[in-house]
C-alpha cells in the first residue's frame, strides 16, 4: 500500500468535514464558509487585485494553483479575517486548521498612500466598490507599496502533515480571502490595521441644511445595503413609554391639599388660638405616625434608578447623547475619538445600531465609562 494512504473522494471529505463543522456550531462558534457563484473565485477590484497580487510573485505562482480546486469545490469551510490574522478551516483528509498572519501596514507606507490619494477619493462607497480613478487604483494596489501584503510579510501555518510552507490548504485560503473581499472589501483594511475612512477626502463640507443631512443618510443607507459595514439600518427596539401625565383634576386636588397645608401652618404660628388649642398628645401622635408606603409606580421608579447603567451600545442616538453630555461640538468630539468630523456627523444621522469595531468602539466605550456618572 502506498505510504500516502488511501485517496479520499471529495464527497466523503465534505461529509466528514460537515459533521465536524456541525459540532463547532453547537458549541456556539460562528462559521463563515467561502461560497463561490460558479467557478469565478473573485470578480471585484479588491478581490481580483488580491489574487493577482500573489500570483505575481514567483515564490507563489507555482504553489497557488493547487488551492484553486480546493476553494472551487467548497473545501474552505470557514474563513474569518481579523486585524493581522486570517483563520480558516479547510476540508481535506481531515478538517485542517489554517492561519495566515501578516504584519500591519507600515505607518510610513500608509502615510504615503494617503498623501498620494489626497482629494481623489470622494466617498466610502466609491472606495470600497473600486470605482476609483486609474491613478488611485494603481496606488492602493501597488505591488511593493500598496495595501496588499508581500510574501515576506506573511507567516503561513497549517495543521496538515504536508511539509511545504504553502500547502494546498493554505493556497485555498489565500484564494478564499480574494473571494471574501468581493463582498466585504473593508476587511482588507481591517487585516492591515488601517482605517479606510482616512482615504476619503476630508475637505467635503459637513451638511448644514436638512437636505444635506438627508443626502448623507442616503449615502450611508446605500453603503450598508451594499457591504453591511459600520452601520445597521434595523430600527431600534421601541422605548418604554414614560409615565402618563396625571389628569388635571388630580393636579387640582394636589394644589388644594397644598393650599390647605399652608393655611394650617399659618394657624400654628405662636399666639394663634388654633396652635395653643391643639393637645400635646395629638402632636406626638403625628410625629410618630409611620410614613405612607410607596406606591407600585414609585417603587418601580426607585428600582429603575438603583439599577446599574447598561454597557455602551453604539447607535447614532447614543453617540449624540455622549457628545452632548461632554458639551463638545462635532469637531471637538471627532478629535477626542480620533475620527473625522464627517464620520461623527454620519454616525449621528443613522437611526439604528452602528456596526463598528477596533479603536473607534474602544474610544467610545472609554468615554462612556468616564462620563456615565455625569
Amino acid at each position: 500500500m502506498p505510504f500516502w494512504g488511501r485517496y479520499v473522494p471529495v464527497g466523503e471529505r465534505q461529509a466528514k468535514a460537515e459533521k465536524q463543522i456541525a459540532k463547532l456550531r453547537k458549541r456556539g462558534k460562528q462559521i463563515y464558509p467561502v461560497e463561490l457563484n460558479g467557478r469565478t473565485i473573485a470578480s471585484s477590484f479588491w478581490g481580483k487585485g488580491w489574487c493577482d497580487h500573489f500570483e505575481s510573485f514567483s515564490d507563489f505562482e507555482n504553489r497557488l494553483p493547487r488551492g484553486r480546486t480546493y476553494v472551487r469545490n467548497g473545501s474552505v469551510r470557514h474563513l474569518e479575517i481579523q486585524p493581522g490574522l486570517v483563520k480558516a478551516l479547510v476540508a481535506g483528509t481531515s478538517l485542517y486548521e489554517v492561519e495566515i498572519a501578516t504584519t500591519e501596514l507600515a505607518p510610513s507606507v500608509w502615510r504615503a498612500i494617503k498623501k498620494r490619494c489626497a482629494g481623489q477619493v470622494g466617498s466610502m462607497i466609491e472606495l470600497l466598490q473600486g470605482r476609483l480613478s486609474e491613478q488611485v487604483m494603481s496606488i492602493v494596489s501597488d505591488r511593493d507599496n500598496g495595501l496588499f501584503p508581500k510574501p515576506g510579510e506573511l507567516k503561513l501555518w497549517c495543521s496538515c502533515p504536508d511539509w511545504a510552507v504553502m500547502c494546498k490548504h493554505v493556497a485555498a485560503v489565500l484564494y478564499g480571502v480574494g473571494s471574501r473581499l468581493d463582498t466585504h472589501p473593508e476587511l482588507l483594511f481591517v487585516l492591515r490595521g488601517v482605517d479606510a475612512e482616512e482615504l476619503v477626502s476630508t475637505e467635503i463640507a459637513l451638511p448644514t441644511a436638512a437636505s444635506g443631512a438627508e443626502a448623507d443618510a442616503l449615502a450611508d443607507d446605500a453603503l450598508g445595503d451594499i457591504f453591511g459595514i459600520d452601520l445597521d439600518q434595523e430600527p431600534l427596539p421601541p422605548r418604554e413609554p414614560d409615565a402618563a401625565p396625571e389628569p388635571k383634576a388630580t393636579q387640582t386636588r394636589k394644589r388644594t391639599r397644598k393650599t390647605r397645608k399652608t393655611e394650617a401652618t399659618d394657624d400654628d404660628r405662636p399666639g394663634n388660638r388654633a396652635s395653643s388649642a391643639r393637645p400635646p398628645a395629638e402632636t406626638a401622635s403625628r410625629a410618630t405616625t409611620p410614613s405612607r408606603p410607596a406606591t407600585p409606580a414609585q417603587g418601580k421608579r426607585r428600582k429603575a434608578r438603583s439599577k446599574p447603567l447598561p454597557p455602551f451600545e453604539p447607535t447614532g442616538e447614543a453617540v449624540t447623547a455622549l457628545r452632548e453630555r461632554m458639551g463638545l461640538s462635532v469637531s471637538e468630539f471627532a478629535e477626542t475619538v480620533g475620527v473625522t468630523p464627517a464620520t461623527v456627523q454620519r454616525w449621528e444621522s443613522i437611526p439604528g445600531p452602528l456596526r463598528m469595531w477596533g479603536p473607534k468602539r474602544k474610544a467610545l466605550e472609554g468615554i462612556y465609562e468616564a462620563t456615565r456618572g455625569k
